[in-house]
């Protein structure tokens, strides 16, 4: 008999900026996802030095929003970057992901979304190889267009708090559905539309959107009124795989600055183009229905 619902884990980085939030909440509102837990990620050490433990803070947050406080697993990811490819960081994170990908079959895949950095996922290929040969799909928001965009000449974030943890990843043969900054980046809402759709979604909404507000507000240096949601696609893709564009190409490895080098031979799939508007239409409609639902209880 095939699956009702999709295994799915959402590993975020969720007090990076300002776009995990919405990921998230749209992961926990999709009644088609079974949420096997989240996983606080660590996003380096530029703004602070307890980010994995700000990560956790923010899920906590969500979640006590949500009413969900206590019935979604939350396993904490490391705290750094691994030091290089042979050192797994041990966490509840990565023990968590191994022991999800167990159950995987055949016909019930394992979805594992990065939003951040891959180093609870290369912890878990380090700890347990035989992860690599089970039918878990990782889809990570991360690394460089492919194409030379001017925009990508910059480190691109993710990638940059743990390259060595992408080149285990990318080099162990586990299926990778990759979501290049070139394309990740198409995905802005701007203030005026966020208060259309959702400003008056009840606590939720209003939190969803201060918070974005607040961080261009604090980190973007130029006049700006909108930002892009950029980890969303990690969740309309495991919604409805066929809503993105894919490329099969060469697993690449990463050099220190961050461009692609030959790699392996192992194929991974890049997306290169997603369905923004069944995404973003999709997230507005479950936080409004979130919204009346909790008003009418």
């Amino acid at each position: 008999m095939k699956p009702s619902r999709r295994r799915v884990i959402i590993n975020t980085d969720a007090k990076n900026e300002a776009d995990d939030q919405f990921a998230i909440v749209h992961g926990l509102l999709s009644p088609t996802f079974d949420v096997r837990g989240l996983i606080p990620a660590h996003f380096g050490t530029r703004r602070s030095d307890r980010s994995m433990e700000e990560s956790r803070e923010e899920i906590d947050l969500l979640l006590d929003l949500m009413d969900l406080t206590g019935q979604v697993t939350v396993a904490n990811g490391a705290p750094t970057g691994i030091p290089d490819e042979q050192t797994p960081l041990d966490s509840p994170g990565a023990r968590l992901i191994i022991e999800e990908s167990k159950l995987a079959s055949e016909g019930d895949p394992l979805f594992v979304s990065f939003l951040g950095p891959l180093t609870d996922m290369a912890s878990a290929i380090l700890l347990d190889p035989e992860i690599a040969g089970r039918n878990v799909i990782v889809i990570w928001i991360g690394g460089r267009g492919y194409n030379g965009y001017a925009a990508d000449h910059r480190m691109e974030f993710n990638l940059s708090n743990d390259i060595p943890a992408a080149n285990v990843v990318f080099g162990s043969g586990i299926t990778v559905w990759q979501v290049p900054s070139d394309v990740y980046t198409k995905v802005s809402v701007s203030y005026a539309e966020l208060e259309e759709k959702i400003g008056d979604a009840g606590p939720l909404g209003k939190y969803l959107i201060e918070q974005l507000v607040e961080w261009n507000a604090t980190w973007h240096g130029e006049p700006i009124e909108s930002r892009s949601l950029g980890d969303s696609p990690a969740i309309s893709l495991m919604l409805y795989p066929h809503s993105g564009n894919f490329r099969t190409r060469p697993a690449p490895r990463f050099g220190v600055d961050g461009w692609y080098l030959p790699g392996t031979d192992n194929p991974i799939q890049v997306c290169e183009q997603v369905d923004v508007r069944f995404l973003l239409e999709d997230m507005f409609a479950k936080i409004r229905r979130f919204a009346r639902q909790r008003s009418n209880s």
